[in-house]
């Protein structure tokens, strides 16, 4: 109960919609792992045999023993469903799901044909409603009951988010995450007080939904009816049921998730993509379904990062001392610029700055300590991370400790409000910021010692139009 309280919580703090942030191959890998599980696990019940040990590694290490126990039977009626499932026409699987069709009539064929065999079979099924249970609490294991319920929430959440995700590939619609979470929360709720284990969405029965025609929250319920009706007064047939049919219709399951329009497009991809799809697939298939999209996510996301850093730094990090460098100057600031030419240093950056130009921006420290004067332009930044602005605060302590002259045109908006947050702007005397490049160029020429040398007809034409700094 308490992990569905942890969902509903994620779920009113607007989470949902950062958990589905995953990127294509991950799902990718995640999809096909799921498929590939699917279909090991069936090969044993498909031939009719038992596995000595449960999972994908039991089945794999005991394939000797399983093939040792094939049944002709079983296998005939697993040829069969599978028969049906892939090769009946569109025609009648838009109007009657193909799994229906083979589960009533490979039903038949098995208590028609192999009545006397010695064929698995789901067997008799127990039926019941369930019983109320009180919630209790125990203050001795309040601290760990905290903690299970934030991680079994936690996972869930994950789960479910993976769940939609698949269910989106499959359908091309978008999921509500958050109504999803909020759902599986109170799912959850109510679960815990019949006595059930908390849960998430399942991706296989939502796969075989949507296989079977389902599109919208109807088909959720109808699924429960009909599980209902079927436990309760279909129990005996149910009974009747092969376990080869059953494998049949979960290894279609497994060949359906498969992402083949990626198998079919992985020789025209990069090698960081195939390097990820193949990291989870095998993660998935091995080890545990969430770690593989946790560890997935980490090199997703590394090699994302490593990537947008280079186009920052090649982009959005500038040391110009020519106006010929790649920088929009109108014509005013190039002629200040020419004037001034190589006299200083103008720093520009442009665009999302984060963590990963960091060390980028951190090696144009010794660039800056180079020159007496230097321009820091920063007023085209749209976006910046705390790391960012501690590291231009340490650029600008370096540049006034080595006794180099600062002037600052800071940027706008919520990025400029985060550096007078940080204090950052505190740094510099105040008439050492301004407003745009034109203002600290003005300054430059009339206040440095390479301004002071022009002519004194230049300056005082100059100061007549220079602006006030800001």
């Amino acid at each position: 109960m308490m992990a569905g309280v942890v969902q509903i919580i994620l779920s009113s703090l607007k989470l949902g919609r950062y958990l589905t942030m995953i990127p294509y191959s991950v799902i990718s890998g995640f999809m096909s792992g799921i498929g590939c599980i699917l279909i090991i696990l069936q090969l044993a019940p498909l031939i009719g045999a038992k596995s000595p040990e449960p999972g994908v590694l039991g089945t794999l290490s005991n394939l000797d023993q399983i093939f040792a126990q094939f049944s002709v039977q079983e296998i005939s009626l697993a040829a069969i469903s599978i028969a049906i499932l892939f090769l009946t026409p569109k025609s009648i699987t838009k109007k009657v799901p193909p799994q229906l069709l083979a589960l009533i009539g490979v039903s038949i064929i098995s208590v028609v044909l192999f009545k006397s065999s010695d064929i698995s079979r789901i067997g008799a099924i127990e039926i019941g409603l369930p019983t109320f249970y009180f919630p209790t609490f125990s203050d001795t294991l309040l601290a760990e009951m905290f903690v299970d319920a934030m991680i079994l929430g936690a996972l869930g959440c994950i789960d479910s988010m993976l769940s939609s995700v698949i269910a989106d590939n499959l359908t091309k619609e978008d999921h509500n995450s958050d109504r999803e979470l909020r759902g599986q929360g109170f799912g959850n709720l109510m679960s815990g007080m019949f006595g059930g284990l908390p849960g998430a969405g399942a991706t296989m029965g939502t796969v075989v939904n949507i296989q079977a025609g389902g599109r919208t929250m109807t088909s959720g319920l109808i699924r429960v009816i009909t599980l209902f009706v079927a436990c309760f007064l279909l129990s005996d047939l149910l009974a009747s049921v092969p376990t080869a049919l059953l494998a049949a219709i979960a290894f279609k399951v497994g060949v359906d998730i498969l992402d083949w329009n990626f198998v079919k497009r992985a020789k025209n991809t990069s090698r960081h993509t195939i390097m990820i799809t193949c990291v989870v697939l095998l993660t998935t298939i091995f080890v545990d379904l969430i770690m593989a999209v946790g560890i997935g996510l980490f090199i997703a996301y590394m090699i994302t990062i490593e990537k947008l850093s280079l186009a920052q730094q090649n982009s959005g990090i500038k040391t110009i001392t020519d106006t010929d460098d790649a920088l929009n100057l109108t014509d005013q600031e190039k002629d200040l610029f020419n004037r001034l030419k190589g006299k200083f240093l103008l720093v520009h950056l442009s665009g999302p700055m984060m963590f990963g130009v960091a060390r980028a921006l951190s090696r144009e420290h010794r660039v800056m300590s180079s020159y007496e004067y230097v321009v820091m332009d920063l007023h085209d930044i749209s976006y910046m991370d705390d790391t960012i602005a501690l590291t231009i605060e340490n650029a600008i302590t370096d540049a006034m400790a080595a006794k180099v002259t600062l002037l600052l045109i800071p940027p706008t908006g919520e990025v400029g409000e985060k550096l007078t947050k940080l204090g950052v702007l505190d740094l510099l005397p105040k008439n050492h910021i301004f407003a745009n490049t034109s203002k600290a160029l003005y300054w430059l020429e009339g206040n440095s010692s390479y301004g002071n040398g022009l002519s004194n007809q230049t300056h005082e034409r100059d100061v007549m139009h220079r602006p006030t700094t800001a």
